[in-house]
């Protein structure tokens, strides 16, 4: 993969910030339902390890979380085998805020995933092993299809997350206009040069998008608990 294909300049603030809020949140619902259905489903030593490791980028500061993916990521780190093997670089680059978006956006996502994947009736499940459902059937063909609106609530949550960040982007990817320069990143630097009409208007169309998927979410939630069986009262 060329590096020019991935380095290309003169991408306006909200239209990076779409790209890479997309790419963010596909990645970490990906990777979020996978650990969330072994943090639902798996009983196994150091669960609770892997528990803190996830939820950890929504405790961290941004800027401490951003200082580790720059290390990770940067010459220290996989930076020079990814540049030699894949000829693309995650520092200053737009590479480097997706993956920065994603690891702050992947608590949420599990969390949500988790909470639907729980709901599955254990029922359902245990007749499905019965009937030689292996673990992988059981999480393809029943618990996903079940879980969708909690998927769906889980990848909107982590890109509505993944669209405003800050810290952790800015650490990695740096601000490049054209380049790195999300929506958020703008605002400040907008802010800063005290311009602040250029600033109100990039923050009142980012909350706008934000509350409207944010909606969305709230809606798809609602439309989940109607729709959970109520318990039957005691006779």
């Amino acid at each position: 993969m060329s590096r020019t294909v991935l380095d290309f300049a003169g991408w306006s603030p909200p239209a990076l910030s779409l790209w890479v809020a997309a790419w963010a949140s596909l990645i970490g619902l990906l990777a979020a339902t996978h650990l969330a259905w072994v943090l639902t489903k798996g009983n196994f030593k150091g669960k609770w390890l892997l528990e803190s490791v996830v939820m950890l980028p929504l405790v961290l500061p941004p800027t401490v979380l951003g200082y580790y993916l720059l290390l990770f990521l940067g010459r220290r780190g996989i930076g020079p085998w990814v540049e030699q093997v894949f000829d693309f670089r995650f520092v200053f680059a737009w590479p480097g805020a997706v993956v920065a978006a994603a690891v702050t956006a992947l608590p949420l996502i599990v969390q949500t995933v988790r909470v639907s994947l729980a709901e599955v009736d254990l029922e359902l499940e245990t007749a499905a092993r019965v009937d030689g459902c292996s673990e992988w059937q059981l999480f393809w063909l029943i618990s996903l299809p079940l879980s969708w609106r909690g998927i769906l609530a889980g990848w909107l949550l982590g890109f509505l997350r993944a669209i405003g960040d800050f810290g952790a982007t800015l650490m990695v990817a740096g601000n490049i206009p054209g380049r790195t320069q999300t929506m958020a990143i703008a605002i400040y630097d907008a802010v800063q040069a005290n311009e602040i009409a250029r600033a109100n208007g990039m923050a009142l169309i980012l909350s706008a998008g934000v509350f409207g998927l944010l909606f969305i979410v709230l809606r798809l939630s609602q439309r989940g608990e109607a729709q959970r069986p109520k318990p039957s009262s005691p006779q």
